[in-house]
């Protein structure tokens, strides 16, 4: 039997041109984007041009609604309101919708970003605000952790779920990925990475970081668009996985 595995990386949250030649270099290589919505980073012309790109490339467009909090890219944690909340995370998810929309694409999926995609995981509450939104926005999926909050909150709304895998972050033994704060957190080395991708598209494991192993079975795998190099690590990730015998596609 084949193994497949979806590509996703998190665009549109770079800056000036160099960013935009990340994104449209990422657009060839992966089968699924999240696109920032303005609450983190990004904005209209960005959003714009990102679902352009996207639909050429035939790629999944999806919304990557965050804290409302630019100046620490959507990295920490805030104490907000709910209803406000909801407020932030609806006006970004449904300007990116009707962007989309009036290129002729439609935004399919949502995942959150950063410490908020951390605390849906985590917390029921936040977990059903986030499908909510999802949800009222007319999106069908929801990309998060597998065996999170979040898998059981888009379930509850009727919602599929995209459990994802991260090839390039270390993973703790209850399945979390370690802290950014902690030294090694994120693998820089090409080989330990692609080793880490094939691994979860063939085996659905993944080594933690203390030295155990994880049954952890994802649909999809993020690629980080905002580190150096990363338009060539995607490129050989996915070469990588093709010569593995994994089929890649959305």
């Amino acid at each position: 039997m084949s193994v497949s595995l979806c590509l996703n990386a998190d665009l549109g949250e770079m800056p000036g041109e160099e960013g935009r030649a990340l994104d449209a270099a990422m657009l060839e290589v992966v089968t699924r984007c999240n696109i920032a919505c303005g609450g983190h980073a990004g904005d209209a012309d960005i959003m714009r041009e990102t679902v352009r790109r996207a639909l050429a490339n035939g790629v999944q467009i999806g919304a990557h609604p965050s804290y409302p909090d630019i100046c620490n890219f959507g990295r920490r944690s805030l104490q907000i309101a709910p209803k406000d909340l909801l407020v932030s995370l609806t006006r970004q998810t449904k300007l990116l919708v009707e962007i989309a929309a009036s290129e002729g694409a439609r935004v399919v999926h949502l995942k959150a970003h950063g410490a908020l995609y951390n605390d849906a995981a985590r917390d029921e509450r936040l977990a059903l605000l986030v499908a909510r939104v999802a949800h009222d926005a007319g999106l069908r999926e929801i990309v998060g952790p597998p065996g999170s909050r979040l898998e059981a909150a888009a379930r509850a709304a009727g919602l599929e779920f995209i459990a994802e895998g991260f090839a390039d972050r270390t993973y703790e033994a209850d399945g979390s990925l370690t802290p950014r704060s902690i030294e090694g957190a994120v693998i820089d080395q090409p080989e330990v990475v692609l080793a880490q991708a094939i691994a979860f598209a063939k085996d659905g494991l993944v080594a933690t970081r203390g030295g155990g192993r994880l049954d952890l079975p994802i649909r999809t795998l993020c690629l980080h668009s905002d580190t150096p190099g990363a338009d060539k690590n995607a490129n050989a990730i996915r070469a990588g996985l093709e010569q593995a015998g994994v089929l890649v596609r959305a």
